[in-house]
């Protein structure tokens, strides 16, 4: 068992722990990434993010209270962002593969861990124990780190290659 920021004990099993495990995984992903990150900009960025996770973790925590942290414009702000850097890119023919250089390739990662921490959070809002808002800035998250991880590859994107083997 364990205690919610409000006190209950809950099965460490319960789905608030496990989403609470991914959005907690999902921010030391982002610390890695930021400790190859050398644009000032983008590290300021990612931290901010990492800001706004343990901002949702303490929505996730502390259950019926109300108290809301995660702003709409900080999903806004992501919104306009992926949109701003998406349109210096070139655009996508097929799907590429995760990689490229140390800080996108983190980047990648940290999309995928996004992935499923939007996944534990829509199973929570199934439950009807969830925010439809936590899904938006999660969904709208992995969409930025995607773009992100993209336009700050120092390499050659790989494309996924159909032929069969």
């Amino acid at each position: 068992m364990t205690s919610l920021g409000e006190g209950s004990n809950v099965s460490k099993s319960d789905l608030r722990i496990e989403t609470l495990g991914d959005l907690d995984e999902l921010n030391a992903v982002l610390g890695v990434a930021i400790i190859s990150c050398e644009d000032n900009n983008v590290h300021k960025e990612l931290t901010d993010i990492q800001n706004d996770l343990l901002n949702l973790g303490g929505e996730v925590a502390v259950p019926n209270i109300g108290n809301i942290l995660i702003k709409e414009d900080r999903i806004n702000i992501l919104e306009n962002k992926t949109e701003t850097l998406n349109k210096t890119l070139p655009p996508l023919k097929d799907f590429i593969l995760p990689g490229g250089d140390e800080l996108s390739s983190r980047l990648h990662v940290a999309r995928a861990v996004c992935r499923r921490a939007e996944r534990s959070v829509v199973r929570l809002a199934e439950s009807d124990d969830g925010d439809l808002r936590w899904i938006r800035y999660l969904n709208r998250l992995s969409d930025f780190l995607f773009v992100l991880a993209r336009s700050k590859n120092s390499q050659s994107e790989e494309i996924w290659d159909k032929t069969e083997k």
